[in-house]
């Protein structure tokens, strides 16, 4: 048998073929150890003693091979430079319409909004009938609602938010300023125009003497902190059954600065929002005094102001996690 303490090993796997071939069942210690019933009598005590003392030198050298493999693994961690740039990982980005609700959460917050929020999943009176929706509206049918159930109650996805600002006007006596963002779902064939859900931020303003003159300076100068301050705004005429009177707010493209483009269609004119002073009904309805109070609303669509500001023509890309598609807005931000 070779010289066990001139054994020899440089990686943990020729340690283990050592431990193998010298250990193992089948070694050259097991083989002697099986010899050993063929030794004279007179001869057992001598090399039983010796047979132990070869098998604990092995086992003992096998350590020491395994014990100064591992100090040897730890000395090369130890020469590791922890000051080194490590191995660049790919970063992730802000999806864009996150970084437009954020920009809409900082200009309304500057006006003193605060942010509230209700639940997708709602019932008929917050959806539809406390916002003085009439009993045979076209919101109301299968084709543009997406009910839950029928009875005894109906119960529905939310198809706008202001379901959230009824939830206030019940709970909370004026002053209100609050915006709701949210997400809200529309029976609607998905294309490259339209989606069955999509993102809301509607506004709520009620206190003493509120007018439809602060209404449109609240809008104004939303326009002009979130496409520039040469932006204009026109507001004409419109119908919604929670506001009296109603509008739908333009504004100037930003594209082509008013003068007609294939965006704008060439009006010069891009419509972001509707709007309205809060219908006295809805204000009783949720226990308001209108006699006392007034307010007005407003709701847009956070995919269309994003439309407007970077421009993207088709909105099943806001849904798809294209990576390629977020990360072009890592330039912007």
């Amino acid at each position: 048998m070779a010289d066990i303490q001139a054994l020899t090993a440089s990686t943990a796997e020729e340690v283990e073929q050592l431990r193998i071939k010298y250990l193992s069942k089948k070694g050259e210690v097991s083989a002697l150890m099986n010899d050993f019933r063929s030794v004279p009598a007179e001869m057992k005590r001598e090399m039983g003693q010796k047979l132990n003392e070869l098998k604990s030198a092995a086992t003992a050298k096998i350590a020491a091979l395994r014990e100064s493999l591992a100090d040897g693994a730890e000395a090369a961690k130890a020469d590791i430079d922890l000051t080194r740039t490590s191995t660049q990982m790919p970063l992730g980005t802000r999806h864009p319409l996150s970084i437009v609700k954020n920009e809409i959460f900082q200009i309304f917050g500057a006006m003193g909004f605060t942010i509230a929020e209700g639940p997708e999943i709602e019932d008929d009176w917050h959806v539809f009938s406390s916002l003085n929706f009439p009993p045979d509206h076209p919101a109301r049918d299968m084709q543009d609602t997406f009910f839950i159930s029928r009875s005894p109650q109906d119960i529905l996805l939310r198809t706008h938010t202001s379901s959230v600002q009824t939830r206030t006007m019940e709970t909370q006596r004026p002053p209100i300023r609050i915006i709701c963002p949210g997400r809200v779902y529309r029976n609607e064939a998905i294309s490259a125009r339209a989606h069955c859900f999509f993102h809301q931020v509607e506004g709520l303003y009620i206190d003493r003497n509120v007018s439809f003159a602060d209404l449109k300076q609240c809008l104004l100068y939303f326009a002009r902190e979130m496409f520039g301050p040469d932006t204009k705004i026109r507001l004409r005429p419109s119908y919604f059954p929670f506001t009296e009177p109603s509008a739908e707010m333009d504004i100037s493209c930003h594209i082509c600065g008013g003068k007609g483009c294939p965006f704008c269609k060439g009006t010069g004119w891009v419509e972001i929002l509707g709007c309205g002073m809060v219908d006295p009904n809805v204000l009783e309805a949720c226990g308001i005094d209108s006699k006392e109070f007034t307010g007005y609303a407003f709701g847009m669509g956070v995919e269309r102001i994003t439309n407007l500001k970077y421009r993207v023509k088709d909105l099943r890309m806001f849904s798809e996690n294209d990576v390629r598609f977020l990360h072009e807005f890592d330039a912007a931000h």
